[in-house]
């Protein structure tokens, strides 16, 4: 028999698996794999300032992770700076900053590895509950602005132009991502999330032929790396969070194979 905590583990595994399906599909395609990593720095800040201020995770990283997305999109339209650059700058400027407050907590002691790594082995009931409850809104809300969304990643100017406000369908994609991020953060860690949100995308756009099957092939290998990853880690006792990450890696690897076949036959 599997004990709770396992039960929990893998619960909480497959709720975040169901919501950074969609959402790491968006992040392939619109090509934002470096902002969904400023966003995961910017979470070791709101993780700090939680501390600091005594004050929910969670929330403190979800605010803080909103404030820098919004940052971003303002930079964009106020600066001539390329989006890398930008999303350097905050990525780094929001990583500094958060070790400066680390500097200030000399009396306060936190798990530094777990907030890197996670933990999804301490996952307790009620983050089971921030889990799938928090993931059912954004997966609503993801539903709600799926069209407007879907067509500004198309064509920005189409969707501009057929009065679709993909500005604001941007803003509140950011929102959604640092929703995601607020409620990862324990279950693979800050340096994980985007593993968690780009590789099963990537794996699933080798595979497949149309936005909705991606969807349905991200959400799956998202659930496959979990359920590997949980029980290698069990076997092997290597750490559950990049026990995920790497299962994920290697579902890649085996995309590849197909991918490189199908790419041969076209020829």
């Amino acid at each position: 028999m599997l004990d709770d905590f396992f039960i929990r583990a893998l619960l909480a595994g497959i709720g975040i698996a169901l919501i950074t399906g969609p959402l790491g599909c968006f992040v392939v395609w619109r090509r934002l794999s470096f902002f969904a990593g400023t966003l995961a720095h910017s979470a070791f800040l709101g993780v700090t300032m939680a501390v600091f201020f005594q004050i929910s995770i969670a929330f403190s990283v979800f605010a803080i992770s909103s404030v820098i997305a919004i940052m971003l999109l303002k930079l964009q339209k106020d600066t001539k700076l390329p989006s890398d650059a930008l999303l350097g700058l905050l990525a780094h400027s929001s990583l500094a900053v958060g070790l400066v407050v680390v500097g200030f907590l000399t009396s306060i002691r936190f798990d530094i590895m777990g907030l890197l790594f996670g933990d999804i082995l301490a996952v307790n009931q009620n983050d089971l509950l921030f889990i799938w409850i928090g993931g059912a809104i954004i997966l609503l809300i993801l539903k709600m602005i799926w069209k407007p969304l879907f067509a500004s990643t198309v064509n920005h100017e189409l969707a501009e132009a057929e009065g679709m406000n993909p500005d604001k369908m941007n803003a509140i994609f950011t929102i959604l991502m640092a929703a995601i991020i607020a409620i990862s953060i324990k279950i693979v860690g800050l340096l994980l999330i985007t593993g968690m949100l780009i590789i099963p995308a990537a794996t699933a756009r080798n595979i497949s032929s149309n936005p909705q099957q991606m969807i349905k092939l991200s959400i799956l290998g998202g659930l496959m790396s979990v359920l590997i990853g949980l029980f290698s880690s069990l076997e092997l006792n290597t750490a559950s969070g990049p026990s995920i990450i790497t299962a994920a890696l290697i579902l890649f690897c085996l995309s590849l194979i197909k991918f490189k076949k199908y790419s041969e036959l076209k020829k």
